[in-house]
């Protein structure tokens, strides 16, 4: 930021009649009209920003204007989040406090301004050691007062709206950060329109290629759209009217973000996207208590009108999401041959669903509009078993965290007929956990419905489970991989952590005694060079395998200690470490061990690849859009941008991150493409035809499964870049009775 004495006229124009938009918004509202004091922090915050510019080369109070009419516009917040909102900078960036706020305009609004300060610049600071506990204040502040998170989110919704005039490495940054945790918290607090604005915004950052692909694709199927969704709703308009209902109909297209995420998730092209068309009607019920009855007839009615797809009926009236989102959802079938999804919402129910939480309290007050919040307090308490479990390492908690934010719900019932809300995805170690942690660490399996299950049995909606326990049964460290709940994978790492401790003791004591035996002495470097000798990374992790019994100490490690090798390992370690190690930045900034200046740009060329690991998880070739991270050993792995590992570091590790370009010519990368189609005689002769004849590429590895019909499979080959991949593909799509060719994602 730069200062300057003054704005142009025209910027100081701008400033009043945003703050004017602003007073106009809030005049609109059913709050209780308190302009007096918005105004009075508008002034307050206009004279602690004068002179001040962001990036982008704005005045900075246009900033705290536009998150004010976020909070009023698009979250329905009153006149104390909307000064907060304003203020919500002025004590991170100017010299007055927290008590000058608490003097001028009260406890409450300072309290909230003193939690947005302390979660201030993102919820990660630039240091790698502070990420996990500053995340721990933003969800802290929920407890406080949920506004805090509510206009935090407003602030990053800005942010991202504003992401052009950051350079690429903090757009990364901040982008991934956003779709790892902004996008998940805004959708668990009901906020589904900023939920979406969010992820397309990241997306728009992190994959500009293919957002703008996507975008050109909508625009191009818009007139088509049109045309469907006014054919498809004539008859319905024509029956509510008939029937008398009070309504909006509108149509949704699905977001640039959903579509992608879907087309990757299940190998698909754009065409093959069937429900990019969503149909909305928001109606008024005749009354409060008639509200759900109606919107079941409105159901039938139009299945009346059109067929409905048996098994895609969702119905969030009589069991809610965790978010407080009702609606039904049913999916028919138009005249013209297309699947098209109607979401049925009472106006109430809509106002949730855009507002989240901000619009339980306006429906509350005695109305017998009024919600049951159970769920989100039941959420709100799961938070707080996360926050009282220490977790050593910041991407663990974020993981954690990730897990309990960003799920569907499913409803299990106990043996008594309770029902229990668990994440999608829940198995029955999960749901043992939630009863109780004896249960969770006896647990050896289930009656699910009457029949025995393994306890990595995967639960589905409506199940009746019965947990099975033996005092017999130890906690496996295998259980985590396939739990999912975040007290079950807390409880497990715990009681894991406490074995460690135990083993780690016992390891020490073997160690010790084997040095008194042969009445040896240690220094670090020579630790350091047994850890080598195992593949551990630290002497913690040395003793912790003495104890469990995984290593025995001998003549390798008498030698180490003794000397007689020291002058082979010191070729051989100094050799293997060298590149990594000759420039090596002793000034960095995050004090870590990394030789590399992350403001800079990594160049990959021909000659220095051998340098860098090239993340098996996403297998990126040159031509894709990909980014560095640097380890704490300065060692740099490369991934797709759009690799969801890559996404937990820009989260967890975001000042770790290196923007990256490729420079190779003559190198080759693994790639996998999907193939799927008609099963028929000589398709599979056609693939390898073009592929090794007429490509001059390599078949590594081919694997085709034939089945009713049909066929999929699964092509691997080595290619010099994504040029090559791209090639590959069109001509594969040209081969008749294939349907499907997509590039897979390891």
């Amino acid at each position: 930021m730069s200062e300057d004495n003054l704005f142009s006229p025209d910027e100081e124009r701008l400033i009043d009649e945003a703050f004017q938009h602003l007073i106009d918004s809030y005049l609109q509202t059913k709050h209780r009209k308190k302009v007096e004091i918005i105004t009075k922090a508008f002034q307050f915050a206009r004279q602690a920003h004068k002179g001040v510019r962001r990036h982008s080369g704005e005045p900075y109070i246009m900033h705290p204007l536009a998150v004010a009419q976020i909070v009023c516009s698009e979250i329905g917040l009153g006149s104390t989040s909307i000064c907060s909102a304003l203020l919500h900078d002025v004590v991170e960036d100017t010299d007055y406090t927290t008590d000058d706020i608490k003097n001028v305009f009260g406890p409450k609004i300072a309290q909230i301004v003193d939690g947005l300060t302390k979660i201030a610049g993102g919820i990660f600071g630039d240091k790698a050691s502070a990420q996990a506990e500053n995340f721990k204040k933003l969800l802290l502040t929920m407890n406080d007062d949920i506004r805090v998170i509510l206009i935090k989110i407003a602030d990053r919704l800005h942010n991202m709206r504003t992401l052009d005039s950051m350079q690429p490495r903090k757009q990364y940054k901040i982008a991934g950060e956003t779709l790892y945790i902004y996008a998940p918290l805004a959708y668990r607090l009901g906020l589904n329109q900023i939920k979406t604005e969010l992820e397309d915004l990241s997306f728009k950052y992190e994959h500009p290629a293919e957002y703008r692909d996507i975008q050109e694709k909508l625009n191009f199927s818009r007139e088509e759209l049109n045309n469907i969704y006014d054919e498809f709703t004539a008859p319905i308009t024509e029956k509510l009217d008939e029937l008398g209902v009070k309504y909006k109909m509108f149509g949704r297209i699905k977001s640039p973000y959903s579509i992608w995420k879907k087309m990757n998730k299940n190998n698909l092209t754009f065409d093959e996207v069937y429900d990019i068309l969503a149909v909305r009607i928001v109606f008024d019920p005749t009354s409060p208590d008639k509200e759900k009855s109606e919107c079941f007839d409105i159901y039938l009615a139009l299945t009346k009108i059109y067929k409905s797809h048996p098994d895609r009926l969702r119905d969030w009236l009589t069991n809610p999401k965790a978010n407080g989102y009702q609606a039904l959802h049913v999916t028919l079938m138009s005249n013209s041959g297309q699947w098209v999804e109607v979401q049925i919402r009472s106006r109430r129910m809509n106002d949730i669903a855009e507002q989240g939480i901000a619009a339980h309290w306006k429906y509350k007050d005695g109305s017998s509009y009024e919600e049951d919040e159970t769920e989100l307090t039941h959420w709100l308490e799961t938070i707080k078993e996360i926050l009282e479990d220490p977790q050593p390492d910041s991407m663990d908690f974020l993981d954690t965290i990730k897990l309990n934010l960003y799920s569907s719900e499913i409803f299990i019932f106990t043996p008594k007929g309770e029902l229990r809300t668990m994440p999608q995805g829940s198995t029955v170690l999960d749901f043992a956990f939630t009863i109780h942690t004896f249960m969770g660490t006896n647990c050896i399996g289930a009656k699910v419905n009457h029949k025995l299950e393994a306890i990595n049995y995967e639960l589905k909606s409506g199940d009746q489970v019965e947990i099975l326990t033996s005092k017999s049964q130890k906690i496996n460290p295998e259980w985590l991989d396939f739990v999912t709940t975040a007290k079950a994978r807390g409880k497990i790492k715990q009681i894991l952590r406490k074995e460690e401790r135990a083993n780690q003791k016992f390891g020490e004591a073997i160690f010790h005694e084997f040095l008194e035996k042969e009445d040896m002495q240690i220094d670090s470097d020579k630790m350091e060079r047994i850890c080598r000798l195992h593949g551990m990374n630290n002497r913690d992790e040395l003793m912790v395998a003495l104890g469990q019994k995984k290593i025995i100490l001998g003549d390798a490690e008498r030698n180490i200690i003794k000397g007689e090798s020291e002058s082979w390992y010191r070729r051989f370690w100094s050799s293997f470490s060298s590149s990594s190690s000759k420039d090596k930045d002793k000034d960095s900034s995050d004090n870590s061990q990394s030789s590399v200046d992350v403001k800079k740009t990594l160049i990959i060329n021909d000659m220095d690849m051998h340098k860098y690991t090239f993340a098996p998880c996403c297998n990126p070739v040159p031509g894709d859009a990909v980014l560095g991270f640097v380890d704490e050993k300065g060692h740099i792995t490369i991934h797709k941008r759009k690799c969801e590992m890559a996404n937990k570091l820009k989260s967890g590790k975001g000042n770790r991150i290196l923007t990256v370009e490729w420079q190779i010519e003559n190198s080759l990368f693994p790639v996998s493409i999907y193939i799927k189609g008609l099963d028929s005689i000589g398709t599979l002769s056609k693939v390898t035809d073009v592929i090794s004849g007429k490509m001059n590429v390599n078949i590594n590895k081919l694997v085709i499964e034939s089945k009713k019909g049909l066929f999929e499979g699964t092509i691997s080959v080595m290619v010099h870049s994504l040029g090559d991949v791209d090639t590959i593909q069109k001509e594969l799509k040209k081969i008749k009775n294939i349907t499907t060719v997509v590039r897979k994602e390891e």
